[in-house]
Order: C-alpha cells, then structure tokens, then sequence
C-alpha cells in the first residue's frame, strides 16, 4: 500500500512538473492499484494491473483526451511559411533555386523546373531549404 502511495506521489509530481500529458494514464492505474492492494495481497497481481490498466488508459484515450485539452503544437518561424505564397528569385531546379517568402529570401527546390517571378506554394521545409510546387494560375 505504501508502495503505490509513493508511485502516485511520485507520478503526480512528474505530471505537474510538465506541460504535457505524460504519466497520467498510470497515475490513474496507480490509484487502482492502490486500491487493490487494500483487498488483495499480491504486488504481482497489482502491479500487473497498473502496467496493464496504463498502457490501457494510454492507448484508448490519448487522442481522445488531446481533442478535448485542444493540445496543439505551436509553430515556430520556420513551420509557419508552409502553405505560404511565395515568389521565385531564382529559378528553380530539383536540385537548387531560390524564393522570397514573407519578406525573406529561401533556398527552394521543386520536382519540376519553375521560372523566375512566377509564384510558388510552399508545400515543406527540409533542413533550411524549402520545397515548393508552381501555383495554378
């Protein structure tokens, strides 16, 4: 009982020490295997429920409970030109080429050969080079 009075301990002090949901899924089957060891005396049979009943709880109701908490991942600079417009500076190439996007220019590359001044997509970002796919006019 002690045991799984310190794991939860423990576990809650995890998860409120981070901003994400981490172990709250086996805080929770820590919690029932606290009360289980008050009726059975089994640590194997306990501490088979809360490795169970987590990875349970974690793969039932991990999206789930993301949706409801709206967790999203906040873009940084580089994530937010994706789906941008930009304009081609240089040609470009599959290899090489160059666009300006949101005031800033970009070493871009694309599966086909893109001329000067027409218009891109931004579509990815790979490493510091952007690919890019010609806008439909």
């Amino acid at each position: 009982m002690y045991f799984w009075l310190l794991i939860i301990v423990l576990l809650t002090m995890i998860e409120a020490a981070t901003a994400n949901l981490v172990v709250i899924w086996f805080l929770v089957s820590a919690l029932f295997s606290l009360i289980l060891s008050i009726f059975v005396d089994n640590f194997y049979l306990e501490f088979a429920v809360f490795v169970l009943l987590g990875t349970f709880l974690l793969i039932t109701t991990k999206s789930w409970l993301e949706k409801k908490l709206k967790i999203t991942h906040a873009k940084t600079n580089l994530d937010r030109v994706v789906g941008m417009r930009g304009i081609v500076t240089e040609e470009i190439t599959p290899t090489t080429g160059e666009v300006k996007v949101d005031g800033k220019r970009w070493t871009a590359f694309s599966k086909q050969k893109i001329k000067k001044d027409e218009f891109v997509t931004i579509l990815n970002i790979d490493g510091v080079k952007l690919e890019v796919e010609r806008m439909e006019k």
